[in-house]
């Protein structure tokens, strides 16, 4: 069955919800829409990041007092956005990201 814009706009929103943990689901359940793949992609892949650094010893304990201050805006723009119907790409991040999905994607026979 397929989703209407609204669906779309909220599943593209909850991408972002649980940073790249909901990426990941919504990447692994959605098949059709390029919206919603895009949007967990993206997630997947800055949130993913962000976790990752935070992890490394020294770089994530000196980062780790002030990241809350940049990911909690980050957070909020991009699901905004993505509720909101629009494709926003993060600069490289989302190109990285459409890369991805045609990899995965690959070709259409």
């Amino acid at each position: 069955m397929e989703k209407t814009k609204e669906q779309e706009n909220m599943l593209g929103a909850v991408a972002y919800l649980l940073f790249f943990i909901t990426g990941v689901a919504l990447l692994v359940t959605e098949k059709k829409s390029k919206y919603i793949r895009f949007h967990a992609m993206q997630s997947t892949i800055v949130f993913g990041l962000i976790f990752v650094i935070l992890l490394m010893p020294i770089v994530g304990w000196i980062l780790a007092p002030i990241t809350p201050f940049v990911v909690f805006p980050l957070w909020v723009f991009l699901m905004w956005k993505a509720f909101n119907g629009e494709m926003y790409k993060l600069p490289k991040v989302g190109d990285l990201a459409e890369k991805q999905l045609a990899k995965m994607d690959g070709p259409k026979l």
